[in-house]
């Protein structure tokens, strides 16, 4: 059943002994109360009461692409700052920082971050975990660095072959690079 009842963020929907909170609400001494503005939905069906929003926060879910700047490489992970969601324009709500475990960067073998990934690399991931801490992945073709920078001069480096180059400095690197390195507009 859905009533057209517009909510606000603390109003009481509903109680727990006939709904479980869900979307759009949170659960709090037996009462259920709206967590964000929008339309008041009691499903009877599942049980449950939730509230759409016409502008929902924008949050993270397993499967979902992001874009991220890599932060912090360390011996078995790598970490970064989630700046995007791809398909989106609206910032993100929630956790941003994020873990790639090493065995989670390349398809291949990979025992050192540091020959696939570099601090302040700009990569696209997918998200492979929420809780306890929000975990990305770069193992697919379409996931990897997408642009990066030369640690010596900061000259943006261009892909050749399956690695990348530093047209200023004339040093070639090695990274897991995305399909579409270089080609990718935010």
């Amino acid at each position: 059943m859905t009533k057209n009842i517009e909510v606000f963020p603390g109003d009481e929907v509903a109680v727990e002994e006939e709904y479980l909170a869900s979307d759009g609400t949170f659960a709090e001494d037996g009462k259920i109360y709206a967590s964000q503005m929008g339309i008041l939905v009691l499903d009877d069906d599942e049980c449950v009461a939730r509230v759409i929003s016409p502008n929902p926060p924008n949050v993270l879910r397993i499967g979902d692409t992001v874009y991220a700047v890599v932060s912090d490489i360390r011996n078995t992970m790598a970490t970064a700052d989630v700046v995007a969601k791809d398909g989106t324009k609206r910032g993100l709500g929630g956790e941003t920082y994020a873990t790639i475990h090493v065995s989670k960067i390349s398809q291949g073998y990979t025992d050192d971050v540091s020959k696939e990934l570099r601090k302040g690399d700009f990569i696209r991931a997918r998200v492979t975990g929420i809780s306890p801490s929000l975990q990305l992945t770069t193992k697919d073709d379409h996931l990897g660095v997408i642009r990066s920078l030369c640690g010596t001069c900061k000259t943006k480096l261009v892909k050749k072959g399956k690695g990348l180059y530093c047209p200023e400095c004339e040093r070639s690197f090695s990274r897991k690079l995305a399909d579409d390195y270089g080609d990718v507009k935010l």
